[in-house]
């Protein structure tokens, strides 16, 4: 049962990490950023972290993503792209 856990951890991590970088890049914010936008849009649909990670990873690979996330992620991206420094 404990190593089921650990690996699904490890697996829920990884997810994590791979949605802060297509978030990085897609909505041109920095990765400490990447990680805001996904909690924001975590807390504000209220459905945990680790499954909105993988339904953008699926988004990022072409599938739909559920209405209520697209238009939760482009409001937080919007908001942090708002707040980040014009380039130079």
């Amino acid at each position: 049962m404990e190593n089921q856990q650990l690996h699904q951890a490890v697996v829920s991590h990884a997810v994590v990490d791979q949605v802060i970088g297509v978030l990085t890049v897609v909505g041109q914010i920095a990765p400490e950023d990447g990680f805001i936008v996904l909690r924001e849009v975590s807390q504000n649909t209220n459905i945990k972290l680790s499954a909105v990670a993988e339904h953008i990873l699926k988004y990022a690979q072409g599938a739909a993503l559920p209405d209520v996330l697209l238009v939760e992620l482009r409001a937080a991206l919007a908001r942090h792209a708002a707040s980040r420094p014009p380039a130079p």
